[in-house]
């Protein structure tokens, strides 16, 4: 998955904001809370792509080759995909709604809804 397609899912979750920080990284919220990256750390060789899990997911995908606990944020149960080819585009498409479905879940309810989104975390109907 390339950063543009990356920030083209982000943005088609419902109630997302982006900003740029940390070295030019795509920082995605929900609610203001962050729960996918997406930047050139480390080595700078490609796009590197962080998304908070759940532990269950988090337990597997660290086993994986090319993904490892994320820096600053693995006792959060966060992942880095630093191999371009440790998922397929529609798994880490699916991780990324996951993503933004838990930090939401979080999220209070009136801002939930302020936000347009059901208990859930998906947009409510207009």
């Amino acid at each position: 998955m390339t950063r543009d397609e990356f920030d083209s899912l982000c943005a088609a979750l419902p109630g997302t904001t982006h900003v740029v920080q940390w070295g030019g990284a795509s920082v995605w919220k929900v609610g203001g809370k962050i729960f996918a990256i997406c930047g050139p750390w480390g080595d700078g060789a490609h796009q590197k792509i962080s998304f908070k899990c759940s532990r269950f997911s988090y337990e597997i995908l660290t086993q994986q080759t090319g993904i490892v606990p994320a820096p600053y944020l693995a006792r959060a149960e966060w992942v880095q995909v630093q191999a371009p080819d440790a998922l397929t585009d529609d798994e880490l498409r699916a991780y990324i709604e996951q993503a933004h479905g838990i930090i939401a879940a979080k999220l209070t309810k009136s801002l939930r809804l302020s936000l347009g989104l059901t208990d859930a975390g998906e947009r409510t109907a207009p």
